[in-house]
């Protein structure tokens, strides 16, 4: 997740934190889903993900959004 700009996006691969992990999975973090970075807070944290098929946003710092792997 980290390497995205604005707009770009991609398919979740895996969750790196097992902790985080459930907390990501019950927001909708599910592997397949495909993501995209939506907007950056002026300091660079929160950022908000669309996903899916632009039907769900969702608000997520940036460490969290960093355990996050995605699909080439």
């Amino acid at each position: 997740m980290s390497d995205l700009r604005l707009g770009e996006s991609g398919t979740i691969c895996c969750l790196k934190d097992p902790e985080m992990a459930l907390k990501l999975l019950e927001m909708g973090c599910i592997p397949g889903t495909q993501v995209r970075l939506n907007s950056r807070a002026p300091l660079g944290c929160p950022i908000t993900l669309v996903l899916g098929d632009d039907d769900y946003t969702l608000s997520l710092r940036v460490s969290e959004a960093a355990t996050i792997f995605l699909k080439d």
